[in-house]
């Protein structure tokens, strides 16, 4: 593929990437190459609300439109984006939305992918990859068709100091300075993709009597009843984090020394922050999804023949995740921290 830049001159450029967490970390190597190819560029980025804190505070970021489509319009946010006279819009989300936005930006170069007929909305069209690479290697493959070196792959999550002083100081009052810290996971974006509490438990129970490690629970809104069952079923031996902010949930992840989890947002922060990381899959495919880098393993059940299906709801009963052991996953990890 040509090296020579398809866009000679760029000094304001959009990012969309809507949602969620996990995908807006996955996007930040665009970031990263952009800015380097188009040195003094304003790099804006359009994501929903909830997943801003992924990129606000990242260095090659000016601001951060954060789209609330509950109490905003299309066309407010049309308006938005039209009023910042971007040169450039780089569309990696690709819904009727994200599509409808690009073409009435006003930019002059508009890159994306033809999904479903969208290909309206772009000039710069991204053959896509989604079922072929992992997805930061679909997001970079945008850069690629404008011509633009990869130079960097890696993804980041941006942290900030009064969030990792917080993890700090909640950490010492617990007395796990100096211990090992494994996070540990059982939330997901869709139940799918969730492993049984029951079995986090025993996990977490493993990692305490084995391995000799505290640890950490995660969790996000709605989901302390969650962590609550997985302590106590573990005998109590775990803590609970505080309720977090995003910024917050970073920064205590940055103190773990591995990370266990489905596949879920905090699981690719970890893996952006070097956090050896264990992922936990079943209908979705980790070599696409899966921990990104070097260091970071990932598990499932390979007795079952109907992996990596995406289904929201499973009709057989999730034999997935519900027969993937405690054991193997403890067996899994073990192995992830001798590599």
């Amino acid at each position: 593929m040509t090296t020579e830049l398809i866009i000679p001159r760029a000094e304001r450029a959009l990012i969309i990437k809507l949602r969620g967490i996990g995908d807006v970390v996955l996007s930040t190597p665009v970031i990263d190459n952009l800015a380097a190819a188009y040195p003094g560029i304003r790099i804006d980025y359009l994501c929903e609300r909830f997943a801003a804190p992924a990129v606000e505070g990242l260095p090659n970021i000016r601001s951060v439109i954060a789209f609330d489509r509950k109490r905003e319009s299309g066309m407010e946010l049309v308006r938005k984006v039209r009023a910042a006279r971007y040169d450039l819009v780089i569309d990696l989300f690709g819904n009727p939305r994200t599509a409808l936005v690009t073409r009435l930006s006003g930019a002059r170069h508009r890159a994306g992918f033809p999904f479903r007929g969208r290909a309206y909305a772009y000039n710069h069209l991204v053959t896509p990859r989604g079922s072929e690479v992992h997805n930061v290697e679909f997001n970079l493959d945008v850069i690629r068709a404008l011509g633009i070196p990869v130079a960097s792959v890696r993804p980041s999550f941006p942290l900030v100091d009064g969030a990792v002083a917080a993890a700090a100081e909640w950490l010492t009052a617990q007395g796990l300075d100096g211990r090992e810290l494994i996070g540990v996971n059982p939330s997901g974006g869709w139940s799918a993709k969730r492993w049984r509490l029951e079995h986090f438990a025993e996990l977490t129970r493993l990692l305490r009597d084995r391995r000799g490690a505290s640890v950490l629970l995660f969790w996000g809104p709605g989901e302390l009843e969650d962590v609550t069952t997985v302590n106590e079923r573990s005998g109590s031996g775990a803590h609970i984090l505080p309720r977090t902010t995003v910024k917050e949930m970073g920064a205590f992840i940055a103190r773990c020394s591995y990370f266990i989890s489905n596949d879920a947002g905090p699981m690719h922060m970890a893996a952006a922050l070097g956090v050896p990381s264990l992922g936990i899959y079943g209908p979705t495919n980790p070599r696409l999804q899966g921990p990104f880098g070097p260091g970071n393993a990932w598990v499932r059940n390979e007795e079952v023949d109907c992996l990596e299906c995406n289904l929201l709801d499973c009709p057989i009963g999730h034999p997935c995740m519900t027969d993937l052991t405690p054991e193997r996953v403890f067996s899994a990890f073990e192995r992830m921290t001798h590599q």
